[in-house]
């Protein structure tokens, strides 16, 4: 079975992304960490054990992600931008009591919608915000 590192060096290869010291990082952090982190917690985080890295590479790092398909942003709540290394259809719901998000599958493409006939839809995105199990199960 092959090691994060080798995962993360084999998508940037795919990808065509030279895969510097910082980009494989960035990207470890990412897999690694499924809590949907923002540029700050990576910042926070990587910084401790690389003090020399700067915020601007982080997000470097992030738009070229984005921009090659290896990550996708997610955006919750208007003030928050998150990253997500599953780029795959899926859902998000947050809880409103711990903040945490959680992905859940959910087939996008089965969604009854109608009034957007004639539009252009370049994507979908589900989001539910409540009540998660455990905080739930804490409040009964």
């Amino acid at each position: 079975m092959e090691n994060v590192q080798e995962i993360v060096f084999d998508k940037l290869s795919e990808k065509d992304i030279k895969p510097s010291f910082h980009r494989i990082k960035v990207l470890e952090y990412l897999m690694v960490n499924k809590n949907h982190p923002t540029v700050e917690q990576i910042y926070s985080s990587l910084k401790k054990l690389f003090p020399t890295l700067s915020k601007a590479t982080i997000y470097n790092s992030l738009n070229l992600f984005v921009e090659k398909g290896l990550v996708q942003p997610i955006t919750i709540e208007e003030t928050e931008l998150r990253y997500d290394s599953t780029v795959e259809s899926h859902g998000h719901f947050k809880c409103d009591c711990c903040g945490l998000i959680y992905d859940f599958d959910i087939d996008v493409d089965s969604v009854a919608f109608s009034g957007l006939d004639n539009f252009i839809i370049n994507n979908k995105e589900v989001y539910f915000r409540g009540t998660c199990r455990k905080c739930a199960s804490v409040n009964q």
